[in-house]
């Protein structure tokens, strides 16, 4: 399983493939020889992406302009890549938007996020592992989350709610590929701060705190060999250890019945700084 889906000949799909973290993956894919299926709706990107991809030796590419939202255009991308390739044996759920939003947005955007943060994955999971797990061949579905749907900062509440759905999702996913026997394995990439265009805002220079897409794909494909699920990237600024001490305390809001989001609660905030000093 795992690793062993990344061979010659073999196929890998990722959503919003075009650029960022998607194209950092698929090129790490493209280097063991397979064709890449590419899903974006930036499609000013795919001539690049595709010369990106051969470069590195991929088999072949295929780019197109698809809104993972959207069920009827997934199961339509499958039947392309089925039709011209014969298989799909790494699957990335990598496509994801953050335009910003409140508790209280009534411009829709909610649903749009919703609808393409966790409904696309959910879509293409639906869509396309029946058929990776009948086959029986190695095969790994790896989706993007985020350390935002873990502690859910305040600040971008529908974002935050879409990643936490991401990570629920792809638990249920890897218990249910574990309970049938499946020769497919699921993963759950948690980027930390990534200089992409979802994160670049105004910015024309890569922040010294983040990472690079290029950094994060190697750290993921580390990780994959060694068989991790929770695949939790730290940065230029947010070691692991950080990263634990703060999923640590949002669990314990929980358990210890504090306020939620009690780590930017002023009446809480001493206690979580003196939390983060213990060993």
């Amino acid at each position: 399983m795992g690793l062993d889906a990344l061979a010659a000949g073999n196929v890998a799909v990722v959503t919003g493939g075009a650029g960022g973290i998607g194209l950092a993956a698929a090129q790490r894919f493209a280097a063991h020889g397979m064709a890449l299926a590419i899903a974006d709706l930036r499609e000013d990107l795919f001539d690049a992406a595709a010369a990106a991809l051969r470069a590195r030796g991929a088999a072949e590419v295929l780019a197109r302009p698809v809104d993972v939202a959207d069920r009827a255009a997934v199961e339509a991308f499958r039947d392309e890549i089925l039709n011209r390739y014969g298989r799909i044996d790494v699957l990335m759920c990598n496509a994801g938007i953050q335009p910003g939003s409140d508790i209280f947005d009534t411009s829709r955007s909610w649903q749009r996020i919703l609808d393409v943060n966790l409904g696309g994955v959910v879509n293409c999971c639906q869509a396309m592992v029946p058929g990776m797990i009948a086959a029986g061949r190695p095969g790994m579905v790896i989706a993007t989350g985020s350390k935002q749907g873990i502690t859910t900062p305040p600040g971008d509440p529908a974002y935050n709610t879409s990643k936490a759905g991401v990570k629920v999702f792809t638990e249920a996913l890897a218990h249910h590929l574990r309970e049938v026997g499946a020769a497919v394995s699921a993963h759950l990439l948690i980027p930390g701060f990534v200089y992409t265009g979802l994160t670049r805002g105004d910015r024309t220079e890569k922040p010294a705190a983040a990472w690079t897409p290029e950094q994060t794909a190697e750290f993921l494909m580390r990780r994959l060999a060694a068989g991790d699920f929770y695949i939790l990237c730290p940065d230029n600024d947010v070691p692991r250890a950080l990263d634990e001490k703060r999923m640590a305390w949002a669990m314990g809001d929980i358990i210890e019945n504090r306020p939620p989001l009690s780590r930017w609660h002023a009446a809480w905030s001493a206690a979580f700084e003196d939390f983060l000093k213990k060993v």
